[in-house]
């Protein structure tokens, strides 16, 4: 039976603010006030009085900044990420198949028209994040892609975020960030198109005003606070299991890491090291991490790795990295996480910034029931039919008793009418 070592006193689902209020007055001033409600606001929130949409010369201007090292790991990356994003792309296919002879249908992936990704700032310039959202939109082949930032206040969008959004193929850049920006992109203001759909993670803000829009425009999820869930047994490195929770735990103060582990040698290794670690940090990553994990980590002692596996599939992290023996045992067996890692020559930074598959993933448990952002995202799969009179012949006589059964009698003589047409020498029992 799994015992907690160490048990979390706080949750992200329990202690999150509630900002709805908040975020459908901002969502309603913006609709109401268009482009001069969401330029007050970018100039209230980011301290922003430029021009909303980046001009091609300040964009020319910004990137002549860049370092050309930053410039070639920005550009790895960004072909990493491309080339898993082609994979995924070349999975999805279009398909016909016969029903019954003379009844074909069949299916297409479509991409939408225009997309709005969210690349947050704040506390950090989320380079990574330009990176994942746009390359992958593109490879869908979306047609106009709006990249947004949080400016500050006097440089504006910084200049690696900048040179990532157009190496990446963003057809437009908005200098704004929060609720005004999500709104910005979703309603088609300063002359951008309407998106389709709106990806990328972001504060709780940013969550809220795109839960709320939902409907009106896809989202790829609602995302809480990132966590991450390391699955360890005796044989792995304590010092790369800490120095793992420790670099998750940086996010935020209420970023959740948990160890699940069948070793308490290594339990107890890997809590000792873990408060040295974060001391070592710069000023504000160490407060982060030291409010995450006294306040929500957890460590969990198993009795073996079915149990280990059980704990983490009942979590459902957003990111899984696996350091134990077997690692094909693993990969069958677990089932709920955004991303898994497997084995100590990976590590969750690595999926964040430059490996390739997508690091915008469910959070708060959500990978029980989805994956995270992906070509698919990107595409809309609808259906069509085709059908000769006769192969229309037994699906009408079905359908319209059918439709009698359910009291829908309009439906029914639309069965009704084709028959007779078609086949006008025929009587048919078409009563429910």
């Amino acid at each position: 039976m799994a015992t907690y070592l160490k048990k979390a006193e706080r949750t992200a689902q329990t202690d999150q603010q509630d900002v709805r209020q908040a975020v459908r007055g901002l969502l309603a001033e913006i609709e109401a006030g268009g482009e001069d409600a969401a330029r007050a606001m970018a100039q209230r929130f980011d301290g922003w009085e430029g021009a909303p949409v980046l001009s091609r010369d300040d964009l020319d201007a910004a990137i002549a900044l860049v370092p050309q090292q930053t410039r070639d790991d920005i550009r790895f990356a960004r072909d990493n990420i491309q080339r898993f994003a082609e994979a995924q792309r070349d999975t999805i296919h279009d398909m016909e198949v016969e029903i019954i002879p003379g009844l074909l249908a069949g299916q297409r992936q479509i991409p939408v028209s225009a997309a709005g990704c969210y690349v947050p700032g704040g506390r950090y310039a989320h380079i990574a994040s330009a990176m994942m959202t746009v390359t992958t939109a593109k490879v869908a082949g979306v047609g106009h892609v709006t990249a947004c930032s949080p400016p500050r206040p006097d440089t504006g969008i910084p200049a690696e975020i900048l040179y990532a959004m157009d190496a990446c193929g963003a057809d437009a850049i908005l200098n704004m960030g929060g609720v005004q920006a999500v709104a910005a992109m979703a309603y088609g203001l300063f002359g951008l198109p309407k998106s389709d759909i709106l990806v990328g993670p972001g504060n709780q803000f940013v969550a809220e005003a795109k839960r709320i829009l939902f409907g009106a425009v896809g989202i790829d999820m609602v995302a809480g606070p990132t966590d991450l869930l390391v699955l360890a047994d005796g044989q792995a490195d304590p010092a790369l299991v800490a120095c793992d929770l420790v670099g998750q735990a940086e996010h935020g103060y209420n970023s959740p890491v948990w160890l699940v582990t069948d070793s308490a040698d290594l339990a107890a290794d890997v809590m000792a090291r873990v408060p040295a670690l974060i001391d070592a940090l710069p000023q504000v990553n160490a407060d982060n991490a030291r409010a995450a994990w006294a306040d929500y980590a957890e460590v969990v002692l198993c009795e073996n790795r079915e149990e280990m596996a059980q704990v983490s599939d009942r979590y459902a992290p957003e990111h899984l990295h696996v350091q134990c023996a077997d690692l094909d045992w693993w990969l069958a067996r677990l089932t709920a996480y955004g991303s898994l890692f497997l084995g100590e020559e990976t590590t969750v930074a690595f999926g964040d910034k430059a490996s390739g598959p997508n690091h915008v993933l469910p959070t708060s448990g959500a990978a029980r029931y989805t994956g995270g952002l992906s070509v698919g995202k990107f595409y809309k799969t609808v259906t069509w039919q085709r059908s000769t009179r006769d192969a229309a012949r037994p699906v009408a006589e079905a359908t319209a008793r059918i439709s009698r059964l359910e009291g829908m009698e309009g439906h029914a003589r639309t069965a009704d009418i084709r028959l007779a047409k078609y086949f006008p020498d025929q009587a048919f029992d078409l009563g429910s």
